[in-house]
């Protein structure tokens, strides 16, 4: 474990970009036998989990090439979807954008049909980005986004979009002034027992699904992130290194409403440090 643990941190210290790959979670025979996590807990012991798979089989040849982009996959575990049940599954994604960068939908986007095997995801849920303290989410904030989203329904990449946790008034803003209308809005539970009625009156008249979830509002601090990130590769250097977004795909049988794969993809970047 020693030399490969060294190999692995090495590759960090000289990467710019981290990819990492948990594959199917309901291949991880121990995560079944846990009670529920939270998200973030969830979130967490993936990227300790396939951090330290991944640093036990660093090779040689990866060592002397010492990429800037590290590709860490939790590789037992990948599977894709058998092209002659494609029609069978739904793919959804939903998508955290932590920090800024719009080019990121469409690569995380990309990387979704890559691991899955697939050309199209069926619907992509977005998280609305961080704001700073004491900053109200306006449809100026979603309105890249919001069209990054857009280019990738008319490049057929995906078939329907969506948001999460938008209150009526804003949910009402951004239908009005997008092409591509949203399909659904997600509503967390925590911050709402009973889903509030002018916004499932409005929903009801323009056919947007509500649907609930559970996600912590903060779902990987640069903080938690970065304590995995040195856990996983036994001591690395991790300042510097804080999560760009993060990626949950759910293949589900559409006729048993049962998730066949779920799986997280999560890009990292390191700042330069003055």
């Amino acid at each position: 474990m020693g030399t490969d643990s060294g190999a692995a941190r090495t590759l960090l210290d000289r990467a710019g970009t981290l990819h990492l790959h948990t594959g199917n979670l309901m291949n991880w025979g121990r995560l079944k036998k846990k009670c529920a996590l939270s998200t973030s807990e969830e979130l967490g012991d993936c990227i300790r989990t396939t951090l330290n798979e991944w640093s036990m089989k660093v090779s040689p040849e990866l060592l002397q090439e010492s990429p800037n982009t590290l590709e860490c996959a939790m590789t037992p575990a990948l599977e894709t979807i058998n092209p002659e049940e494609r029609d069978e599954m739904k793919v959804s994604v939903k998508l955290f954008i932590l920090g800024d960068g719009l080019s990121s939908l469409g690569l995380a986007v990309d990387m979704a049909c890559a691991t899955l095997d697939i050309a199209q995801l069926d619907s992509v849920i977005i998280a609305p980005p961080p704001l700073e303290d004491g900053t109200v989410l306006t449809l100026e904030h979603l309105e890249p986004y919001w069209r990054e989203l857009e280019s990738l329904v008319q490049d057929k990449k995906v078939v329907a979009i969506g948001t999460s946790d938008l209150d009526k008034p804003l949910l009402e803003q951004l239908y009005l002034w997008a092409q591509v209308k949203p399909s659904s809005n997600q509503v967390n539970l925590a911050s709402c027992c009973i889903m509030p009625p002018d916004l499932t009156a409005f929903a009801k008249q323009f056919d947007i699904q509500l649907l609930t979830h559970s996600d912590s509002k903060e779902i990987l601090s640069e903080d938690s992130f970065q304590e995995a990130l040195r856990e996983g590769t036994q001591g690395a250097q991790v300042d510097g290194w804080s999560p760009e977004w993060i990626l949950r795909y759910s293949v589900i049988v559409k006729t048993r409403g049962i998730i066949k794969s779920k799986g997280y993809i999560i890009q990292a970047k390191r700042k330069a440090l003055h």
